[in-house]
């Protein structure tokens, strides 16, 4: 259910890229006002995640995730009528933020589950398969969002989009519930959860916020080393949410419904990449290796890879820029575990706090991205800037977990160096 969930998440926060050839044109925005309006939503989420972190945290990860994606799933749907205002671009630009507020809480929602569901030794996988979703998410609907503008209009895409995730929305209400309050688990389980680091209690009673705690955690140099490493790879997943496909028509020269099926192959790709990062980094937990060793090597690598998004402005070719742009994309999902050491190091009490901060810094990649690129369009007349600055954040990214992140430990809430005895059985390798 979180897969199907964040799959929605990602296909409604890309619905204005696939709309944007067509849209732009109908509209009149040139590129940095197609830029302020793609990071519209990147405000609101940004803003909104420590708020959303603590309402996580009080009133659990079921009820806030199930109304914030009923929703954005509305909000989606109500930007299928922007044209029928006076400014077009406000409305669009209200709906966007209003939507990313309503977005806020899912990826900590998605974590909180995650820590409540598995133990350590299994969580890189099932953190890889929900951030695999976002890949999925490209993969899947491009095609089918492309084929809703080329054949029915833009209006469509919101439309289809944000109908399907009221769907979604009432079958998550039906499905999901704590595991302590699941029918079909027992205390066995429960007990296996909790002996191999899983937090499966936390939902059984609200947490309090403290400023205290709050300080305790933004104060941290692995904390800020890992926050940093986010936005830089969230500012890699920003390129292919909102520039990808205007990238491969206007510079590239594609019609819309090829590049329907050229966008999906990026996807694909980091959709195994992060299947293979997860895997790999629950494998080297098994064999032994340390907490830190285990999450960040998979994380780095995967960084220092996705920098060859640059070649892309040395060829030619359409087969080889594909080729090369889902070689970074599988690069950057085999080190999109960020979830993953978020849910190993917060204190047990405030995941949902800690999630809200690291997305919080992780986000404000939505907001500078979109904004970026665009006014290196409008000043150098072409991508290649850009794909510079997007191949420079993964450089960056694997500078900060090398070197500023250092070991990774489970922070108590009251003394944030304190190591976690939870999983003190697999870091000691």
């Amino acid at each position: 259910m979180i897969f199907l969930v964040t799959i929605f998440n990602y296909v409604d926060r890309a619905t204005l890229s696939i709309a944007a050839p067509i849209l732009r044109k109908d509209l009149g925005f040139d590129a940095v006002s197609m830029g302020i309006a793609f990071s519209a939503f990147g405000w609101a989420y940004t803003g909104m995640q420590i708020p959303g972190g603590i309402i996580l945290d009080r009133f659990g990860s079921r009820l806030v995730l199930g109304i914030s994606l009923l929703a954005w799933s509305v909000l989606t749907f109500l930007q299928g009528f922007v044209d029928m205002f006076s400014s077009a671009l406000l409305a669009l630009f209200v709906l966007r933020f209003l939507m990313g507020i309503a977005e806020s809480p899912a990826f900590p929602a998605n974590n909180r589950l995650t820590v409540m569901w598995f133990p350590g030794h299994e969580r890189g996988m099932a953190t890889a398969v929900f951030q695999s979703a976002q890949y999925a998410a490209l993969a899947i609907f491009t095609p089918i969002m492309l084929w809703l503008l080329n054949t029915w209009g833009w209006q469509h895409v919101f439309f289809f989009t944000g109908g399907a995730g009221v769907l979604i929305g009432l079958l998550w209400f039906y499905v999901v519930r704590d595991p302590g309050k699941h029918k079909r688990v027992n205390q066995a389980e429960l007990d296996y959860i909790e002996a191999g680091g899983g937090l499966a209690s936390i939902g059984e009673a609200p947490t309090p916020f403290s400023w205290r705690q709050l300080k305790n955690i933004g104060a941290n140099r692995m904390m800020l080393g890992i926050y940093l490493g986010q936005f830089c790879l969230t500012s890699i997943t920003w390129f292919f949410l909102t520039w990808f496909p205007t990238y491969l028509i206007e510079a590239k020269g594609m019609t819309i419904l090829k590049v329907g099926l050229a966008a999906a192959i990026p996807a694909v790709a980091g959709c195994l990449g992060g299947i293979v990062g997860g895997a790999w980094s629950d494998w080297m937990l098994r064999r032994g290796f340390s907490l830190t060793a285990a999450r960040k090597t998979p994380i780095i690598c995967g960084l220092l890879l996705s920098s060859s998004i640059v070649i892309a402005n040395y060829v030619q070719s359409v087969t080889l820029i594909i080729a090369v742009m889902s070689l970074a994309f599988f690069a950057k999902g085999v080190g999109n575990l960020g979830w993953c050491i978020i849910g190993d190091v917060s204190p047990r009490r405030a995941l949902g706090i800690s999630g809200g901060m690291f997305n919080l810094c992780g986000n404000l990649a939505s907001i500078v991205t979109p904004i970026a690129i665009g006014v290196m369009i409008n000043q150098f007349g072409s991508f290649d800037w850009a794909l510079v600055y997007v191949a420079a954040m993964g450089l960056l990214g694997a500078f900060s977990y090398l070197v500023i992140v250092g070991r990774l430990r489970r922070l108590d809430s009251e003394d944030p160096a304190a190591p976690d005895a939870g999983v003190s059985h697999i870091t000691a390798g």
